[in-house]
C-alpha cells in the first residue's frame, strides 16, 4: 500500500545540496526564490500561467537546485474562491522564466452567480455519500477546473465511517448552475480499495528493541518518561505510535511500557504490531532523508502519529491529512491476513503524506492513480532500503501479510504485472477506461512503468515459466519491447521523487507524468542520456506515449 550525478554529478548534488545546508539557510533560499517568482508573475508570467483578472496566487513551496534553478509551487484563487486544478509550478533561473508545469487549460473564468444553492448541493452530494456521517456536512463555493473549462461549483464535504470501518472525508464538487456532480474523492487514502498522545516533563531519548511481526527483532527509538518508556521517537520529529484498542474514534493513547522491549513476535501481544509500525515509519523517514534529503513528511522535521489496532477485523491501512496520521488495522489477526503493519505498507502510507505536502495529487482519476502508484513505488524502495533479511525487497506489495506465502501468490499488488491481482489492476494505459478507473487499480500503470524503468523487461525470480504466475518477458510489456533495459532502483527513484516534488501538480495525468519524469531525467542526467531514453521507453512499454 516517491539529487544526483555529473552533469550528472552537478544535478545529483542538487537535491542533496539543499538538504545539507542549515535549515535556516535553506529557508532563506526558498523565501528568496518565492520573492523572485512573485516578481516574474507580475512581469511576464500572466499568459504562461493562463491568468485572468481576479486571479490571486499564493506560494506553497519552493525547491532550489544547486545550479540556482528555482521551482516555486503556487496555489490559485479567483475573486476569493479556490481554483481546484489551478495550481502550477514556475521554473526559472537568474530571474528568467523557463517554463510552467500546470494542468489548467483555459484563462476563462465563470460567472460567480450560483443557480443551485448550498443546501441543494449538500442534498445532491448526500445522496451519493451513503455512509454514516459525523457532524454537519460543509459546503463552500470554488472554481472547478480539473480537465474542463473553469466552472463555479459547490465543494461539499461529508466526514464519517464506511461500512468496513474505514474513516472517510468525501469531497463532492457540484456544478453551481446545473446541480451535476463534477467529481468526487476521499481525503483518506488507503492501502487497498475498500467500500492524542500523552506527554511528560523531563522525557529523554532512549533506544529499545521491538520483537516485530514481520521484520524480526528491530531497533526502536523511544522515549523514557520517569520509570516507563513510550513509543515516541524524538530523533524523528517526535513521531508517536498509538494504541486504538479496536476503536474507530479518537486518537487512542501512546504505547507505554515498563521495559524498552516491545512485543513478542506474536499477534496476541498488542505491542508486536506497534513495533512493526514504529520501525516502518522510522525506516521510511530515514529513506527520504538519506536518499532524497527530505526531513520528514512535510520536509519540516515534524513527525506524525501512527494508530495501530484500529477497528475490529479491519483489513486496511490509511493516511489522513486531517489528523496528520497513519492508521493500521489488524486484519483478522492472521486467520487469513495479518495486521497491516508490514514495512512496505508503512512506507506506502507515509508516502501519501509526502505526496500531500508536495504535488498533492488529487485522489480521483489519473492523478489519484499516480498518487497510489507513488506510495507503492516509495513503499517498495523503503523495503529495499531497509535491507531486512526477514522482509527482503521485492516489487510485490503486502506479501508479508499472508501466512504460508513463500511463492507470493497472495498480495495486495504486483508492480511488474499489475493484473496478477485477479485482474483488478491495469497493466497498460487505456484512454477509454484509465481516466475514470478506481485509483488503486489505475495505479498499476505507474507501478508497471516504474518496475520496467528500474529493472527492464525481466521477469522476477519465482514468477517465470512453470510458476503460478507463468510470466514471460513479452507478457510484462504492453508494446512487445522485450529488449527494454532498466537503469536501477536508485536512478529510477530519484527521477520519480524529483518529478513528484518539482514538476507534478494536483491534476497531473499519465501523459503529464511522462513529461514530468522526462524533465526530471533531463535535470538529473541530461537530455538524451541513457536514463532519459529509458524513461521514454518504459512509458511506451505501458502504452503512455
Amino acid at each position: 500500500m516517491k539529487a544526483q550525478m555529473s552533469l550528472l554529478s552537478l544535478a545529483i548534488a542538487s537535491g542533496l545540496a539543499l538538504a545539507a545546508i542549515p535549515a535556516e539557510a535553506a529557508g532563506n533560499l526558498k523565501s528568496a526564490a518565492i520573492s523572485r517568482a512573485n516578481v516574474l508573475l507580475g512581469a511576464n508570467g500572466a499568459s504562461a500561467i493562463r491568468a485572468a483578472n481576479g486571479d490571486v496566487f499564493a506560494a506553497r513551496d519552493a525547491v532550489v537546485d544547486a545550479d540556482g534553478t528555482e521551482h516555486v509551487r503556487f496555489q490559485r484563487s479567483f475573486r476569493g474562491l479556490p481554483v481546484i486544478g489551478g495550481d502550477f509550478v514556475m521554473h526559472s533561473r537568474n530571474g528568467q522564466l523557463r517554463n510552467v508545469s500546470q494542468s489548467l487549460k483555459s484563462a476563462s473564468r465563470p460567472s460567480l452567480t450560483a443557480l443551485v444553492s448550498s443546501d441543494e448541493a449538500i442534498v445532491e452530494a448526500g445522496a451519493r455519500f451513503g455512509s454514516k456521517f459525523f457532524g454537519a456536512p460543509t459546503s463552500r463555493l470554488v472554481v472547478f477546473a480539473r480537465g474542463t473549462s473553469p466552472v463555479l461549483a459547490h465543494e461539499v464535504v461529508f466526514k464519517g465511517i464506511k461500512a468496513d470501518q474505514t474513516e472517510t472525508e468525501m469531497h463532492y464538487f457540484v456544478d453551481a448552475r446545473s446541480g451535476r456532480i463534477l467529481d468526487q474523492w476521499d481525503e483518506v487514502h488507503t492501502a487497498k480499495p475498500g467500500p492524542g498522545g500523552s506527554s511528560c516533563s523531563g522525557a529523554t531519548a532512549a533506544v529499545g528493541s521491538g520483537k516485530s511481526l514481520t521484520s524480526g527483532t528491530v531497533v526502536l527509538n523511544t522515549t523514557k518518561c520517569g520509570t516507563s518508556f513510550q513509543l515516541v521517537d524524538s530523533t524523528r520529529g517526535g513521531g508517536k505510535t498509538h494504541n486504538m484498542s479496536m476503536k474507530t474514534a479518537g486518537m487512542g493513547a501512546v504505547f507505554t511500557g515498563t521495559t524498552n522491549v516491545w512485543g513478542n513476535f506474536l499477534v496476541g501481544n498488542a505491542q508486536t504490531a506497534a513495533a512493526d509500525a514504529h520501525y516502518g515509519v522510522a525506516t521510511t523517514w530515514d529513506y527520504f532523508k538519506n536518499i532524497h534529503g527530505r526531513n520528514g513528511i512535510g520536509n519540516d522535521g515534524v513527525g506524525a502519529i501512527s494508530r495501530v489496532h484500529y477497528g475490529r477485523n479491519y483489513a486496511n491501512a490509511s493516511w489522513s491529512d486531517g489528523c496528520f496520521c497513519m492508521t493500521f488495522g489488524d486484519g483478522d489477526n492472521g486467520a487469513t491476513i495479518l495486521p497491516l503493519v508490514a514495512l512496505d505498507i508503512a512506507g506506502h502510507e507515509m508516502s501519501h503524506g509526502v505526496t500531500s505536502r508536495s504535488a498533492d495529487l488529487i485522489y480521483s482519476g489519473e492523478s489519484g492513480s499516480l498518487n497510489e502508484a507513488t506510495s507503492d513505488i516509495f513503499g517498495t524502495l523503503v523495503e529495499y532500503y531497509a535491507n531486512n533479511a526477514n522482509d527482503p525487497g521485492d516489487y510485490v506489495i503486502g506479501e508479508e501479510l499472508f501466512l504460508n506465502n513463500a511463492n507470493m501468490s497472495q498480495a495486495i499488488r504486483y508492480m511488474f504485472k499489475p493484473s496478477l491481482d485477479n485482474g483488478y489492476s491495469q497493466d497498460c494505459y487505456d484512454p477509454a477506461t484509465t481516466p475514470t478507473f478506481e485509483v488503486h487499480g489505475g495505479s498499476g500503470i505507474g507501478n508497471h512503468f516504474f518496475y520496467l524503468l528500474a529493472e527492464g523487461a525481466v521477469v522476477p525470480a519465482g514468477f517465470g515459466a512453470g510458476s503460478w504466475a507463468n510470466l514471460s518477458a513479452s507478457s510484462i510489456v504492453c508494446n512487445g519491447n522485450t529488449s527494454l533495459v532498466g537503469i536501477g532502483r536508485s536512478a529510477a527513484g530519484k527521477i520519480w521523487y524529483r518529478a513528484l516534488t518539482v514538476y507534478m501538480t494536483t491534476s497531473t495525468n499519465y501523459a503529464q507524468a511522462r513529461a514530468a519524469t522526462l524533465s526530471a531525467a533531463t535535470d538529473l542526467y541530461g537530455a538524451g542520456s541513457t536514463q532519459y531514453n529509458a524513461v521514454a521507453a518504459a512509458w511506451s512499454a505501458v502504452s503512455v506515449n
